[in-house]
Formats: C-alpha cells, sequence, structure tokens
C-alpha cells in the first residue's frame, strides 16, 4: 500500500460514521441510478462494487443477482457495510477491505458479470490502471456502470481548494477530470457501447454504462 493509499485509508476510516449518517445529496437521481444498475442485471451475476463505502448500493442489488462483492479502502466503512449486511440477513453480499489494484486477488480475470464503480474514479491515482483492472475482470460480454464526479466541466478553480484541504486533512485524493474525457478513458481502456444514460444527476457527475466486447 503506498503512502497516499494509506492516507486515503486514514482519511475515509475517519469520516466513515459520519458518511454512513449523511443523507443522499439527489435521492431521486441516486434510485434511477439504481434502477438501471439492477435492469442490468441477471439472476445468475455475480458482481463487484469498488468503492462500496458502507455498502448500501451493494445491498440493493442483492436481490437482482447470485453474489455481489464490495470493495472498500477503507476498514471502517467495511464494519459498517458487514453490520448493514448481518441487520439485513443478506447471505449472497460480501464486502472486502483493501485497494482496488494488483494486489486485490480475491476474484479472477474473467470471473465477473458486472462491475459498479458509484464515486470512485475521480478519487483512483491512476484511472487507466483502475479501467484496464475493470475489464481485465469481467467476461466478455460484461457490463462496466460508473458515477464520476468531473470537476473539470466547471469553471470552479477547485484544484488548489482541493490541494488545501488535503493538506489540512479535509479531503481525498481527488483528481479533476472532464466527461469528454472520462469517456475517452473508457473507451481507451476496451469497452464498447459507451451510453450516459439521463439521471438527473448534477452536471459535473456523469453516470455511465459501458460493456465489454463478447
Amino acid at each position: 500500500m503506498t503512502a497516499t493509499t494509506r492516507t486515503n485509508a486514514t482519511f475515509w476510516n475517519k469520516a466513515a460514521d459520519g458518511y454512513a449518517r449523511k443523507p443522499v445529496a439527489n435521492p431521486d437521481a441516486f434510485e434511477r441510478k439504481i434502477a438501471i444498475t439492477r435492469s442490468l442485471m441477471q439472476p445468475d451475476h455475480v458482481v463487484l462494487d469498488i468503492g462500496c463505502g458502507t455498502g448500501s448500493l451493494a445491498l440493493r442489488l442483492a436481490s437482482s443477482c447470485a453474489h455481489v462483492h464490495g470493495l472498500d479502502l477503507s476498514s471502517e466503512m467495511i464494519r459498517i457495510a458487514n453490520g448493514k449486511a448481518a441487520a439485513q440477513r443478506a447471505e449472497n453480499v460480501t464486502f472486502h477491505t483493501g485497494p482496488f489494484d494488483e494486489g486485490f486477488t480475491a476474484l479472477e480475470e474473467g470471473s465477473l458479470d458486472g462491475i459498479c464503480a458509484y464515486s470512485l474514479l475521480h478519487l483512483v491515482e491512476d484511472r487507466d490502471a483502475a479501467l484496464a483492472r475493470i475489464h481485465h475482470l469481467l467476461r466478455p460480454g460484461g457490463l462496466f456502470v460508473s458515477s464520476t464526479v468531473c470537476l473539470g466541466d466547471t469553471w470552479v478553480p477547485y484544484a488548489p481548494l482541493l490541494r488545501v484541504m488535503r493538506w489540512l486533512g479535509k479531503a481525498p485524493t481527488v483528481k479533476i477530470v472532464s466527461r469528454k474525457t472520462l469517456v475517452r478513458e473508457v473507451e481507451r481502456a476496451g469497452f464498447v457501447d459507451v451510453t450516459g444514460p439521463d439521471v438527473g444527476a448534477e452536471k459535473i457527475v456523469a453516470f455511465l454504462v459501458a460493456k465489454k466486447p463478447r
């Protein structure tokens, strides 16, 4: 684990309890995203939710597929997610703690039918590497669904503000990316049929659905 990864893990561990209590910023858009994601799942599908946080999405998907895996950098987020899974008696959900890199070996390449990355791609150090890893883990024809904050689509000078907040320990690593760049990166990773369904989200949030070619 790199120093940056450890720092980010520490940030999210401290934020976990508050994050769990915080309401969804745009519940209507979130519900539409979940509905679209669930509509893509089949009863025999095995799905991975990367950056699963406290498990809200993973647990919502559990009834639509055979098994859901959730992965998060924060052990505190996973502690809360496991508690929620136990309370809901969700027996087909497994949560894992750790970074999403080559060290994550719980799942084999080509073993997944779907991967979700909600509020994640703007937080990873190397998006190209993450997208390549996602592509490798999916079966041919597998689905990738992401929701990404694209601060590059606004005139606000977020970069210096985020540097200061990170220095003060008030923010994790956040990468500035535009929707256009993100789509290009997803396609460069080998995905096809990249679409952006309108879910009524904020303009700086890119909700994308893509497919690994058969």
